[in-house]
């Protein structure tokens, strides 16, 4: 399948957010319970999608005219050396065919995964499986969750700027 890929646009917003709220109570229900999605959902919301696409490179994956995917990566806290993924997500109807592959070497051929020693992913209970073919590991010291429900994940890689 042939998808259209291009930068966030505030214009997407919305529908980005429907999307990633769709996939948390489709597929993220697996590993959370409804209430702590619901509380996780207040905070994704066009204004926060619009601020993070203001310090990453969030991008847009389209089938036609439908947003059925988005990932970004930015600087991991303003560093130069190392980068972080957000907001990796995929319409449930379209997962399982390669979207999320795609999406991944998106962000891996970016200027900010490309400079960095380190990019660290912080996973979903349910996305860890999915982090580890792509060479993502658990942070050492991480056995499971943390407040946030997130698992934190990294990926060492050489830098291939040189």
């Amino acid at each position: 399948m042939e998808y259209i890929i291009s930068l966030f646009n505030n214009e997407d917003a919305t529908e980005i957010k429907q999307l990633i709220h769709r996939a948390m109570l489709e597929t993220n229900i697996q590993d959370y319970s409804l209430e702590s999605l619901q509380e996780d959902m207040k905070a994704i919301d066009e204004e926060m999608l619009i601020e993070r696409a203001s310090f990453t490179h969030f991008y847009v994956f389209r089938d036609e005219d439908k947003i059925v995917g988005t990932g970004a990566i930015g600087p991991y806290w303003d560093s130069l050396i190392e980068s972080s993924l957000f907001t990796i997500f995929v319409l449930p109807d379209y997962q399982g065919k390669g979207l999320g592959r795609l999406i991944i070497e998106t962000l891996e051929k970016d200027e900010f995964f490309k400079r960095a020693s380190r990019v660290e992913v912080p996973a979903s209970i349910t996305a860890v499986d999915f982090y580890k073919k792509f060479g993502y590991v658990v942070k050492p010291g991480v056995t499971g969750p943390d407040e946030e429900g997130i698992i934190r994940m990294e990926k060492f890689k050489e830098n291939d700027l040189g």
